[in-house]
């Protein structure tokens, strides 16, 4: 199983257009208590993001920190000073935006929010149109899954379908996410590829490898002349 970010994904989105005001942007984000907004034109496209560091950064260069010396003014920009100068989202919003489409994995929605330091990503469709936003919680909830649902994957479809592994010559447990895999496999590398596996199926937490490894074939040297 691999979750996409349509499974996850929350589809009523609060976003805002080009022309909302600072003021309109702070309330709505109090309001509904998120940190971002998708920002979309006149068509439905996202075309930025606009945050909380966004506003704060204005906040910042109108106390008069753009020319102080301070710590602050040293973390802001050229560019993000010249962007804090505006009122309105589609001036102060970050872009290009950062998003993903439906059919993604989650992990990569994942991966991106880990690697750009957000916590929510647009979703769009294939016009670059707003469907749908996935957040850091929503990406964690692949951890939902049932102990159930994970062990009978490994059995059918990594030991059976992937591998044609016997399943009988295993023990599969699953716990709090954690797997545990014990008995012989045929040989080394198959029992190391199994367990890669494991680890990368949905919600799981982590693998205890408890399998009883082959010995290596030992080199038998061949007995009289050779010709």
């Amino acid at each position: 199983m691999s979750a996409k970010v349509m499974d996850v994904m929350t589809r009523k989105v609060v976003a805002v257009h080009t022309n909302a005001s600072f003021k309109e942007i702070a309330a709505t984000l109090r309001d509904r208590r998120v940190s971002a907004f998708p920002v979309l034109d006149d068509a439905g496209t996202v075309i930025g993001v606009v945050s909380e560091a966004d506003l704060i950064a204005k906040e910042a260069l109108e106390a008069g920190y753009e020319t102080d010396p301070g710590p602050l003014s040293g973390l802001l920009h050229r560019r993000d000073l010249e962007k804090a100068r505006g009122s309105t989202a589609g001036e102060l919003m970050s872009r290009p935006p950062v998003t993903v489409r439906p059919d993604d994995l989650v992990s990569h929605a994942a991966h991106l929010m880990y690697d750009r330091r957000v916590k929510r990503l647009p979703v769009v469709d294939a016009d670059g149109r707003l469907v749908g936003i996935i957040s850091r919680t929503d990406a964690l909830s692949v951890f939902s899954r049932s102990e159930r649902d994970i062990r009978q994957e490994i059995i059918q479809d990594v030991l059976l379908q992937r591998f044609l592994a016997d399943p009988a010559s295993f023990t599969v447990t699953v716990k709090d996410g954690i797997v545990t895999l014990a008995g012989t496999p045929e040989t080394a590398q198959l029992g190391h590829d199994i367990v890669a596996a494991v680890r990368h199926l949905e919600g799981v937490v982590a693998v205890r490898d408890r399998l009883n490894y082959p010995a290596p074939a030992e080199y038998v040297p061949l007995s009289g002349p050779l010709f």
